[in-house]
């Protein structure tokens, strides 16, 4: 296994692949890519996010904190615990001044956590359920965040003018998962913690 800086297009090609989302996030990256026996096998991204607050809940700067936006990976060999550790190590080592990540478990996607409980992320709960998650134009999940970089708004009446079949996706929100780099910081985030959520059981049939 080999955890080196990864370029934009590779970055890319893994996301559009190898991520459900299908897309690279919009915001300021930091993207680390992993290789094993000299094949590419994926990226970790780190970024701002959508929010422009994210760490003020945490009396932290947007230089102190940072999402972990996607792990985008295809078939390997590596744990992807380790895959995710060692791209810590590269983001501690970029942004020596960083307390605090945080990430999403997108319940949508019947994501619980898995990964990150077993690398003993904190985790925070539930959120934004029964919000709208994303529009839907043409069957096709759009996040208001892209309709704002396509049109400007994301405002539902302008987009309705736009698209005037469009729905609303509600959401069945995000597990938030919080890991802290620094002993003050986990002291405070330790304060916050819940019980782990349990993995959604499939329906049989």
């Amino acid at each position: 296994l080999k955890i080196d800086w990864a370029s934009h297009d590779a970055a890319k090609y893994a996301c559009t692949n190898w991520h459900y989302s299908r897309c690279v996030p919009g915001s300021k990256l930091v993207k680390i890519g992993a290789w094993e026996n000299n094949k590419f096998i994926g990226v970790v991204i780190f970024s701002y996010g959508a929010n422009p607050k994210l760490g003020n809940p945490y009396d932290c700067t947007m230089q102190q904190c940072a999402e972990l936006t996607r792990i985008a990976l295809t078939k390997h060999i590596s744990p992807v615990s380790k895959i995710m550790s060692l791209a810590i190590r590269f983001l501690k080592k970029q942004s020596p001044g960083i307390r605090l990540i945080i990430s999403y478990a997108d319940a949508d996607q019947d994501h619980h956590g898995g990964i990150y409980q077993a690398t003993n992320w904190i985790y925070e709960g539930l959120f934004n359920v029964g919000s709208v998650g994303a529009y839907l134009i043409n069957g096709e999940k759009v996040h208001p965040k892209t309709m704002f970089d396509r049109h400007g708004t994301h405002a539902r009446d302008q987009i309705k003018k736009i698209y005037p079949l469009m729905k609303l996706f509600i959401t069945k929100g995000k597990h938030k998962y919080l890991m802290p780099l620094d002993k003050e910081m986990s002291a405070k985030i330790a304060l916050l913690a819940k019980p782990y959520p349990k993995r959604v059981k499939q329906a049989m049939t």
